[in-house]
């Protein structure tokens, strides 16, 4: 062979996947970061209704004996611990990444590596807690895995109450995700405050990013009580300190009081970016600007101060004066006024519109119902005697799932409706999208709502099984049936995104006729978003370019 012939420095051809994983996965781009978010949150919900169907199994009648007690245990414990973690966070952080730095005209977040930084700790975190199924130590349940609630009291995490180490791998698990939601959090809160483009005044913002502003702020204030209340946890478990242990002088109400004070702003913090989904989804299918801008910002932000005073409604059965209980209803019915004025805000802005009932619309309709009814609920467990009587309630578990899920996950499917075309230049196909909506509707309101009624005849939350003179069963066989229905939803929703993202039909740039700024650029964007910085000279910049002679200045 000639030397000619030889080539050291030739390597072999390199993989088109490989080359495609690897730009995933050290990627610093926000919108694809953005994607993954998503992408690991609709995984995670998955796995999180695959559990909430095996309890509503075992529930479904009497004395069934499906599974073990501590296997249910578990099942609750990660099913929880999962919608709220891994579900709903990176979910408002998924939306955040995505739209934030394309509706305030920046080519980026702040800092991109933290961001990429602050997935991959998540991401990281929710492996770590489904691996304590195999890393465990397999005393009962699902072998390793936590079976303390996804509130984790004391004294149920002491080590004499729960040896394994389940509970240590959901106290890690929260101190680690904590550091990437802290990460993400402060990395959109500095992007808002300094990388807007020319123009952008605070009021010209979109609410939007006002309001997911607003929950990246209560997470940087609740994250950190509770990511120290963890490493008090831990200690208390292994090296023999006593913050929570009663039996040496600490307590096990100081627990419950510094994981409300995160959990209960945490309500808000995945609240609030479904009010921001719908509060840009209702004025375009409506055809008019927003009813009342300025006070859908001022109830933003009160909501965030006010929701920093209620977490003691979680508590009303502890023992506490009365003083604390009456403040605490007080200040709780007090944080219904400014969610009521937004409300009013989106029927105002529906009143009198031209209304489009495409699916981002009809969501939004659905998450205006439901949310409604779940805040009447909230502020009926407001009133610290009904709470007496139905806290820990199975009433209790339908309210918390008309906030989360009939509010909350139909604002999400709202958004992805809404925004798919701008991320993939697809449109989601509105035939299975009708599919997905009316199954999941209709079967999330035979679930949660006929759950109510066994809650208000004494059935408690996190039993196992019931006796079957207690009448709970015809209304527990109906909440189960509607969970097939809600199942039958979602997989109209997975097909619909996996079809449509190969083969739907092209969106375009507007498909719309929107007038924030993401849709200004391509669909879906380049890499650096804006050829040219934007410049903004209304609420509404695209609307400014599609009518450059309406010099109507009624919504600067």
């Amino acid at each position: 062979m000639a030397s000619s012939d030889i080539t050291p420095d030739a390597s072999p051809p390199r993989s088109p996947f490989m080359d495609w994983a690897r730009g995933w996965m050290t990627t610093v781009d926000h919108k694809r970061l953005g994607v993954m978010y998503i992408s690991s949150a609709l995984l995670f919900f998955v796995v999180g209704g695959l559990e909430a169907s095996a309890m509503r199994a075992q529930l479904s009648w009497s004395q069934l004996d499906l599974m073990e007690p501590g296997t249910f245990n578990t099942l609750f414990t990660m099913h929880g611990t999962t919608m709220v973690f891994l579900v709903g966070m990176p979910m408002l952080f998924g939306f955040a990444n995505y739209l934030i730095p394309l509706m305030i005209g920046s080519r980026d977040l702040a800092f991109p590596r933290l961001n990429a930084v602050g997935f991959w700790i998540f991401f990281f975190s929710g492996c770590l807690l489904y691996y304590s199924s195999v890393g465990g130590e397999a005393l009962y349940g699902l072998a390793g895995m936590p079976d303390v609630g996804w509130f984790a009291y004391a004294p149920l995490t002491a080590i004499n109450y729960s040896p394994g180490n389940g509970p240590d791998y959901w106290l890690l698990f929260v101190l680690v995700g904590g550091i990437g939601s802290l990460a993400t959090a402060l990395n959109v809160v500095v992007t808002v405050a300094t990388m807007r483009c020319e123009g952008m005044t605070p009021l010209r913002m979109p609410l939007l990013v006002w309001m997911i502003s607003v929950a990246c702020g209560l997470v940087l204030i609740a994250m950190p009580p509770l990511s120290a209340a963890s490493i008090m946890m831990l200690f208390d478990r292994h090296f023999g300190s006593h913050f929570f242990d009663t039996q040496g002088g600490g307590s096990a109400v100081f627990w419950q009081h510094l994981f409300w004070f995160f959990g209960h702003p945490e309500v808000y913090i995945l609240v609030l970016p479904g009010f921001a989904i719908v509060s840009e989804i209702i004025p375009v299918f409506s055809r008019k600007a927003i009813f009342g801008y300025p006070m859908m910002v001022a109830a933003s932000v009160c909501i965030g101060v006010v929701a920093m005073g209620v977490w003691v409604h979680h508590m009303f059965t502890v023992g506490l004066t009365a003083g604390m209980n009456s403040f605490f209803a007080a200040s709780t019915m007090i944080i219904a006024v400014p969610t009521g004025i937004k409300i009013f805000n989106w029927i105002g802005t529906m009143y009198g519109g031209r209304l489009h009932l495409k699916m981002p619309m009809l969501c939004c309709v659905a998450f205006l119902f439901q949310f409604l009814c779940a805040g009447l609920t909230g502020i009926m467990l407001a009133i610290a005697p009904f709470d007496f009587q139905l806290s820990d309630s199975y009433f209790v578990v339908a309210h918390f799932h008309f906030v989360l899920i009939g509010g909350l996950l139909f604002a999400i499917f709202g958004g992805l409706y809404y925004w798919f075309p701008k991320a993939t230049g697809r449109m989601l196909g509105e035939k299975l999208g009708r599919w997905h909506f009316w199954l999941f509707l209709i079967g999330f309101n035979v679930t949660f709502g006929f759950m109510h009624i066994p809650g208000a005849m004494g059935m408690p939350r996190r039993i196992y099984t019931y006796q079957a003179d207690r009448g709970w069963e015809i209304w527990n066989v109906i909440s189960s049936a509607g969970v097939v229905l809600q199942a039958a939803g979602v997989c109209c929703l997975l097909v619909n995104i996996i079809r449509s993202a190969r083969k739907g039909a092209v969106a375009g740039d507007d498909p719309w006729d929107a007038w924030t700024l993401e849709w200004a650029t391509t669909s879906p964007p380049p890499e650096y978003n804006f050829e040219k910085p934007p410049k903004v000279h209304s609420r509404r910049p695209l609307w400014d370019l599609k009518h450059p002679d309406d010099t109507d200045g009624a919504y600067e």
